[in-house]
């Protein structure tokens, strides 16, 4: 009997690079999984060195369920405990040298995938096909089989060789997605800034999400939403 598309696990295939901006990658993944979407998660050897400085937490192989509880309660402001950290069942953990792995291959179901955030080298990586670890290759799998591919790029300024790589990967089919976070939507703390970003990867590939106030053409909706912009820090979704 063949096998239903209802019971064929498709995962949204999520990558960290080693840029700053883990708290995208975290918002990101709660949303997701809030979703009842089905996540693949590979973390580059780079991230977690951003990771370990930007949230104290160290992520290994071997205990990445509760590293990544850890890290998916913590807030953008670094606060531990701030969220209820999702339940894991329906992520999957990839480790970045492992080129053996499900998504190195084109055979392997995946919806698509979303690089949150991408440092400049993986942007290199990804534009020249290197496929120097399982991120990179798998970033390739995506545009080679038409998924679609999300490049949250987190660095400014940007050189010439980096716009001119990122224009390569618009031309292959990639969403470029500078992570630039945008005030309309009424944000009072840190964290409303970063789910914009993450809301906004999310809108490229069409998952429903509230992580942030959509514009609906009335001027000062921001403010009025938050008593003229003052207000407690945004709630966890």
């Amino acid at each position: 009997m063949e096998q239903s598309e209802k019971t064929t696990r498709r995962p949204w295939i999520v990558g960290v690079s080693g840029a700053s901006g883990t708290p995208y990658a975290a918002s990101l993944l709660r949303a997701l999984l809030a979703a009842g979407e089905s996540v693949d998660l590979v973390v580059s050897r780079a991230s977690r060195l951003t990771l370990l400085d930007e949230t104290g937490i160290a992520f290994r192989d071997a205990h990445w369920r509760d590293d990544l509880a850890q890290w998916l309660a913590r807030g953008a402001d670094g606060k531990p405990d701030a969220f209820d950290p999702p339940p894991l069942d329906e992520v999957r953990y990839w480790a970045a040298g492992d080129l053996a792995a499900g998504p190195s291959s084109g055979s392997y179901p995946a919806r698509g995938m979303i690089i949150v955030p991408a440092s400049t080298a993986c942007v290199a990586g990804v534009a020249l096909g290197l496929s120097k670890d399982l991120l990179q290759r798998t970033a390739s799998v995506t545009l080679k089989e038409g998924r679609p591919l999300v490049v949250a790029v987190r660095e400014t300024p940007l050189s010439g060789q980096t716009l001119r790589q990122l224009v390569a990967l618009d031309e292959a089919g990639a969403v470029v997605l500078p992570a630039s976070p945008a005030f309309y939507a009424g944000a009072v703390h840190i964290q409303d800034l970063v789910d914009f970003v993450a809301g906004r990867a999310l809108d490229a590939v069409g998952v429903r999400h509230g992580l942030y106030r959509r514009w609906d053409g009335s001027l000062g909706g921001g403010r009025e939403q938050h008593g003229g912009g003052v207000g407690p820090p945004s709630a966890a979704p």
